[in-house]
């Protein structure tokens, strides 16, 4: 969490890069730490918006400059706010965009160096895929000032087993990047030189695949998560079916059988 105060201006506050299908969102107030104000929340959602249908977008990473990935709530616009109405409001913001974060239909990939601390640590929960620097640290560490990480807990317990995460809800400890391996709240780490070839690499091998087979499959997997056994392989049969009857399955099963580079059609 940051004290920071939000002093940059809107357009600053966001930056977008595009390359080979990877459209990179780099969040830009390192001063707060990345710290996840208002209006950085509303710009990454603008963000998330435009690359829905933005077909150079294929896979989203989100990272951060300064010393560390993200600080999470801006405490000083939290203690600014005047009552529970404001503070209510500022919850669910933030609930809506981790949401969306992760419901949205294309691959998202978080890239962590330094801190990803309570809603900085839930941005990561939340993203598909996350690859940190080997020298990054997670933290929930709401009970240090007697705030509870209540909205963090939601991302991270669907990340890494009940016992770890109470360990971190509780304690408020960081923990490194090689146990965050270990818990499941990150895939892997690598020195913090070597980062962005990490990630970059692991965004292009995904870039390569159908987009539209992406969505589809992203829709199923939370779709799932929420159902019983049996239920769960309905909706997974549904979904297959309808799969089936997209052009890139047709594409991607013909590529296969003619021992050929398939060629997505997005649909």
């Amino acid at each position: 969490m940051s004290t920071s105060a939000s002093a940059e201006a809107a357009p600053e506050i966001l930056t977008i890069g595009d390359a080979d299908g990877i459209r990179t969102l780099t969040m830009n107030r390192p001063r707060a730490y990345n710290s996840l104000s208002s209006e950085l929340m509303s710009a990454l959602e603008a963000a998330l918006d435009a690359a829905e249908t933005d077909p150079r977008a294929r896979v989203l990473v989100i990272e951060g400059t300064g010393p560390g990935f993200s600080a999470g709530h801006d405490l000083k616009e939290v203690l600014a706010m005047e009552g529970a109405d404001q503070h209510e409001a500022l919850m669910a913001h933030c609930s809506r965009f981790m949401v969306r974060v992760a419901r949205f239909p294309k691959p998202i990939i978080a890239k962590v160096h330094g801190m990803a601390s309570a809603a900085g640590c839930q941005l990561v929960a939340s993203c598909d895929l996350a690859i940190a620097a080997s020298n990054a640290r997670f933290s929930t560490p709401g009970v240090n000032i007697g705030l509870f990480c209540h909205t963090p807990l939601v991302a991270l317990t669907r990340n890494v087993g009940r016992k770890h995460a109470m360990e971190m809800l509780l304690t408020g400890d960081a923990i490194d990047a090689e146990t965050a391996v270990r818990f499941g709240l990150i895939n892997s780490h690598a020195p913090a030189d070597e980062l962005d070839a990490a990630v970059t690499a692991l965004a292009a091998r995904i870039a390569s695949k159908s987009s539209h087979v992406m969505a589809l499959g992203k829709a199923l997997f939370h779709k799932q998560l929420e159902l019983d056994l049996n239920e769960a392989y309905g909706a997974a049969s549904r979904a297959m079916v309808d799969n089936l009857k997209a052009d890139d399955a047709a594409e991607g099963i013909g590529a296969f059988v003619e021992k050929r580079a398939p060629e997505w059609h997005d649909s």
